[in-house]
């Protein structure tokens, strides 16, 4: 299900203004859940990280099927885990105790992606006056772009474990000592962004500490791997290599879903900017497999930044009730990803169509 993305009364090319009933609901409805539950965050990441290394372990040392089913949970678990680093942005500092240092520990260093690469980066795509426009970083307008653009935005994930292995062994140690490249380091290398005009400025205060600690822990994480991998040998760590880029294909592709890239770089209002996103509930399940750690309701997230992952079904649940069919909230749903993937190809082409015709020239 969905709606158009200008209710009828709204023609296309004009500002589409706030619901503002269904903003006021989102915050109403959902005070009462608004508290990240640590007996639900702990043993979802820590439960999710242990599969996840274990059946890494089993692909390393097994062979034929066995090896192969391994390395599949050890994706889909890793991935989950992986996917905590979003929450790490959103919720309150003091909200969970121990869990950031203990995320970074067992999975942003070991993965060499420590929360700081989306720590700070992340909250701009949120910002009201930012999102869609050139100073968003997870912003691309991908269903207005062409068609080649789609698939090479998503096989680009598949290298992103070997640059980050050759950034903290490589570059983070060179940066050490030649201060315009660790300057280079951080404005273009540092933050999981898709736009590739983003710039990041340097890091400041208590954040700046914290940036200096996980560079450091994900530096000598990697020379590690590198020195154990020459000692006793390759297969382990280009087993690993190739899991975590598998986990990186899915997070892009979950990404190419999780909005429909529509805005051409215009400041939106927040009612646009969840139009703009989009939300795949039950009764479907695969989606908790491509989309978890309540990311597959991103448009509700788009509403409510703040509220805890395990709350949004709850959300989606209550605000479905209270606007049903046809209204605005239901305009952001949709059934799958297959759909939303057709959705956004379609879009290309049709792009590609009108600028051959206008490209096309008259007749003599």
């Amino acid at each position: 299900m969905n709606s158009p993305a200008f209710p009828p009364s709204q023609p296309a090319g004009t500002p589409l203004p706030d619901d503002m009933a269904m903003l006021r609901a989102a915050a109403e409805l959902t005070r009462d859940i608004s508290t990240a539950r640590p007996a639900l965050y702990w043993p979802d990441m820590l439960g999710s990280a242990s599969v996840g290394y274990g059946a890494l372990a089993g692909a390393i040392l097994l062979t034929g099927w066995q090896a192969a089913a391994c390395a599949v949970l050890a994706v889909l678990a890793l991935y989950r885990a992986l996917l905590f680093i979003h929450e790490l942005t959103h919720i309150h500092r003091d909200a969970l105790p121990g869990f950031r240092f203990a995320w970074n520990s067992l999975v942003g260093i070991p993965l060499l992606t420590p929360s700081f690469m989306y720590e700070g980066v992340h909250t701009l795509h949120h910002a009201r006056t930012r999102y869609g426009t050139a100073d968003d970083p997870e912003y691309l307008p991908l269903a207005l772009m062409t068609p080649l653009s789609l698939p090479g935005f998503i096989l680009i994930a598949l290298a992103l474990p070997f640059a980050l292995l050759f950034r903290f062994a490589v570059l983070v140690p060179l940066g050490v000592v030649i201060a315009p490249l660790r300057r280079l380091i951080w404005a273009r290398a540092s933050a999981l962004s898709i736009n590739p005009a983003f710039r990041r400025r340097p890091p400041e205060g208590l954040f700046a500490r914290m940036v200096f600690w996980q560079e450091l822990g994900g530096a000598a994480w990697a020379l590690a791997l590198l020195a154990l991998s020459a000692s006793y040998g390759w297969r382990p760590l280009l087993t690993g290599l190739c899991v975590v880029s598998a986990v990186a294909l899915f997070n892009q592709l979950r990404t190419l879903v999780a909005h429909l890239w529509q805005n051409e770089g215009e400041q939106m209002t927040v009612t646009a900017q969840y139009l703009d996103s989009v939300n795949v509930p039950p009764p479907g399940i695969w989606a908790e497999l491509w989309a978890p750690v309540g990311l597959r309701y991103h448009a509700t997230h788009h509403l409510l930044p703040s509220l805890p992952y395990h709350a949004l079904p709850e959300a989606h649940r209550r605000l479905s009730q209270r606007f049903g069919e046809g209204s605005t909230y239901a305009g952001a749903t949709y059934p799958g990803l297959w759909m939303l993937i057709g959705r956004i190809a379609r879009s290309t082409m049709r792009r590609r169509e009108a600028r051959t015709i206008a490209w096309t020239p008259g007749e003599a």
